[in-house]
């Protein structure tokens, strides 16, 4: 049986990038200089989301895609983060997610990250979204998986359309405050997602309030996500990230901890009823 370490993954994004975001927005501490690979030999994860943040890296992938080739499994950003604007474009850095994908056999997948704000959605069509499938799964002789981001604020019969049309489901909760909320928020999640794969995001850092989170909410996110994933309910844990993992926040020591403790336990695999 796999152990519960494969069904980790780190959020990366390019060192530097969570500070810059609107001029520190988020009053993170510190100077931030490690990379995702290094995020990953960190927590001690074998998979890695790459996703562009403030339009880094730009393409071609090759040289970050190189510094990645050990782990497990990629998956890039096919749209980047909110601020990420060159990746607005109708195609964002599809073409050259699969570059990388034809290049390097860990990349499994391709992610649109932010993109189910009402500024992405009036850019890009659930028709969009079903073009970026197609193409991830029969472009490259083998199949990639199409990933999505949605935060528990966004989940609304809007988004839907989208959701359908992706094969793996991300699930965040920005506000650290509606973490209070999380167990009813992920059996709302699950509901939406019939016969998706799905993960959940684990923030160590409370982004929707600019404000550390406290050991207790870390707990309930982390402790609920395992039950979830035992259950079969979840997928994976993805936790973010290497942008904040060497500021000496003690959400990252405690979730660094908590990994080592649970991340050789042997699960199931997941068999996909709904499929």
């Amino acid at each position: 049986m796999p152990t519960l370490r494969s069904r980790f993954w780190l959020w990366g994004q390019s060192p530097g990038s969570h500070h810059r975001e609107n001029g520190n927005r988020y009053r993170l501490p510190g100077i931030n200089r490690m990379t995702p690979a290094e995020g990953c030999a960190f927590f001690g994860i074998p998979n890695c989301c790459r996703v562009v943040m403030e339009n880094l890296p730009a393409p071609p992938f090759d040289p970050e895609s190189e510094t990645l080739k050990n782990l497990s499994q990629v998956v890039w950003s096919v749209v980047g983060s909110g601020g990420s604007s060159r990746t607005d474009a109708k195609l964002g850095d599809l073409d050259d997610v699969l570059n990388q994908a034809r290049k390097y056999p860990n990349v499994t997948g391709g992610i649109l990250d932010d993109f189910l704000n009402a500024r992405r959605r009036t850019l890009f069509s659930p028709a969009d979204v079903a073009f970026f499938r197609e193409r991830l799964h029969h472009e490259i002789g083998r199949r990639l998986d199409l990933w999505i981001v949605l935060y528990a604020h966004e989940m609304s019969p809007e988004v839907e359309p989208y959701l359908a049309e992706c094969d793996v489901v991300t699930f965040w909760t920005w506000r650290g405050s509606a973490l209070e909320h999380l167990e009813e928020n992920l059996d709302r999640f699950a509901a939406m997602t019939p016969g998706r794969k799905r993960l959940a995001g684990c923030y160590m850092w409370n982004y929707g309030e600019s404000r550390p989170l406290t050991e207790e909410q870390m707990a309930h996110q982390c402790d609920l996500y395992l039950k979830y994933l035992r259950n079969g309910i979840i997928d994976g844990i993805i936790f973010c990230s290497n942008c904040i993992a060497d500021l000496g926040i003690p959400a990252v020591e405690w979730t660094r901890r908590w990994i080592a403790e649970h991340a050789d336990e042997s699960i199931p695999e997941k068999q996909h009823a709904e499929e």
